[in-house]
């Protein structure tokens, strides 16, 4: 683990500090990335309001973060374009090594066709949980964009205690000869639905922390998952259908 991903209103907007009071030299150690986007008032993706919380980012962390992403911009998708442009100017100026958007729901975004700059960082969310509308728009929009990578985000929905986890034998997604807890082999499969460099999860539990590490060396079964999105889609369709 190399990466640690927090936002700008994490903690009631106090998420930088606490995790440089926290982390203190370790910080050195670890690529950070952070999200801009919401202000205690709401959602904002002003170039002037952007360009005001990023400039804070470095004071409050005691170092320049390695990522600076828009913090789920399809609630203000009518100031993508010009949000794109600042966080790349901003990358520009050095008040990050790169630049990039999260979004948990792209639908708002996948269809239009944005002449933004290229994005160093797509991050969406993967997994098993993740509807097929969401999980295809997130693969347009990157595609279309032509993001020079894509992360992945919340493998478990937010919660890997959910009824949805103790249904579901997610070990079907792994090729065969390898044993796994249900969370690694939910984790593994969230590594390619759809296929990110790098995931982030949320855990307070080092003993899910470290069972969650280990799940990276399983492989999973592409026919598998193959099928799995086959079937995604089929659900998809009927629902469209039926309304």
């Amino acid at each position: 683990m190399t990466w640690l991903d927090t936002a700008f209103n994490y903690q009631r907007f106090a998420a930088h500090r606490s995790l440089a009071d926290t982390a203190g030299d370790l910080l050195a150690s670890f690529e950070v990335s952070t999200k801009v986007g919401f202000f205690p008032d709401g959602h904002d993706l002003s170039p002037e309001r952007l360009r005001a919380a990023v400039r804070k980012i470095p004071e409050e962390l005691g170092c320049v973060p390695s990522t600076v992403l828009l913090h789920n911009p399809e609630c203000s998708a009518d100031g993508f374009e010009e949000a794109c442009t600042t966080l790349s100017e901003m990358r520009d100026a050095g008040y990050c090594r790169a630049w990039g958007f999260s979004s948990w729901d792209p639908r708002a975004l996948a269809d239009r066709d944005w002449p933004v700059p290229r994005p160093d960082v797509v991050m969406v969310r993967a997994g098993l949980s993740v509807p097929a509308p969401v999980l295809e728009a997130a693969e347009r929009l990157s595609t279309q964009i032509r993001a020079r990578t894509v992360w992945g985000m919340a493998p478990f929905g937010g919660d890997a205690a959910g009824p949805l986890w103790s249904e579901i034998d997610t070990s079907l997604f792994l090729a065969p000869g390898q044993r796994a807890s249900r969370v690694q082999a939910g984790v593994a499969a969230a590594w390619v639905v759809p296929v990110v460099e790098r995931l982030a999860v949320g855990t307070s539990s080092p003993t899910h922390l470290e069972e969650i590490v280990q799940a990276e060396s399983l492989t999973v079964s592409t026919s598998t998952v193959d099928r799995y999105r086959a079937l995604l889609r089929r659900r998809a369709e009927r629902a469209d259908t039926a309304s």
